[in-house]
């Protein structure tokens, strides 16, 4: 045997890393639930019990139970009746986790408000593209019933922002794609805090009226017209708004 080779070396085996307690009763927790010990909506044990279970300090179990909260798989309700909860582990959940994740690092300033707008343009024209060659009859119904809203509402009305964002999703879920229908959902939330579109009666009847003519291309199953279209809708939208940073410095 050669200097610095051990017996194990030589059987294979190799020297491994302990983890920290806080890694492994996190990674312990989060194994519980994706592998449905704990079930959607159900309250963990309390923290006196875990951490008397684990056999570790309530801080270091807090440290845990926060990390398994940003990643989206339990939420923390404060109070007497509240407790840790486990998330439903879903594209819906995904967004929610995406949509606070992105707003947090904006308001830090380590996202660019481009950035966020390129994105959402690599996201939403392929979305209303493979929406014109998947969506449903259901997709079509409740596309037509926010357009409807569109049509119907003032300018100024605050349900306005409301239905531009429920179109923007229902192309996403139309799309077929649930993990790119999170992505679209959880981006255009995210545009709307930061970009403050100038909704005069002109802006808002051209909106409304590039809306129908990409549901009009999806219905049709005019992959290409659709696409094209919700590129064009992105560029207006883009021309007739501001960063909502710029206007709050101004």
């Amino acid at each position: 045997m050669t200097e610095g080779t051990s017996e194990a070396g030589v059987k294979g085996f190799h020297a491994r890393q302990v983890k920290r307690p806080r890694a492994q009763v996190e990674e312990q927790l989060r194994q519980a639930i994706l592998h449905g010990t704990f079930k959607h909506g159900e309250r963990l044990p309390s923290e006196t019990e875990l951490a008397h279970e684990f056999g570790i300090s309530r801080p270091t179990l807090r440290e845990a139970l926060g990390s398994l909260a940003s990643a989206g798989l339990i939420r923390r309700v404060p109070g007497v009746s509240g407790g840790n909860f486990v998330n439903g582990v879903t594209p819906d959940s995904l967004r929610r986790m995406l949509s606070e994740s992105m707003n947090t690092i904006l308001r830090l300033g380590s996202l660019d408000v481009d950035e966020v707008d390129q994105v959402r343009r690599l996201l939403e024209v392929p979305a209303a593209r493979w929406a014109a060659s998947n969506r449903s009859v259901a997709d079509l119904i409740e596309l037509k019933r926010t357009v409807e809203l569109e049509r119907a509402a003032v300018h100024d009305d605050p349900a306005a922002v409301a239905n531009d964002l429920e179109f923007h999703e229902l192309i996403g879920r139309s799309s077929g794609n649930r993990l790119l229908a999170a992505f679209v959902s959880a981006v255009h939330e995210v545009a709307h805090q930061i970009r403050v579109v100038d909704m005069n009666a002109d802006v808002a009847g051209t909106t409304t009226s590039q809306h129908a003519s990409i549901l009009a291309a999806i219905e049709a199953s005019d992959a290409a017209a659709a696409a094209d279209l919700m590129s064009q809708h992105l560029d207006y939208v883009l021309n007739h708004s501001a960063d909502s940073t710029d206007t709050e410095e101004s």
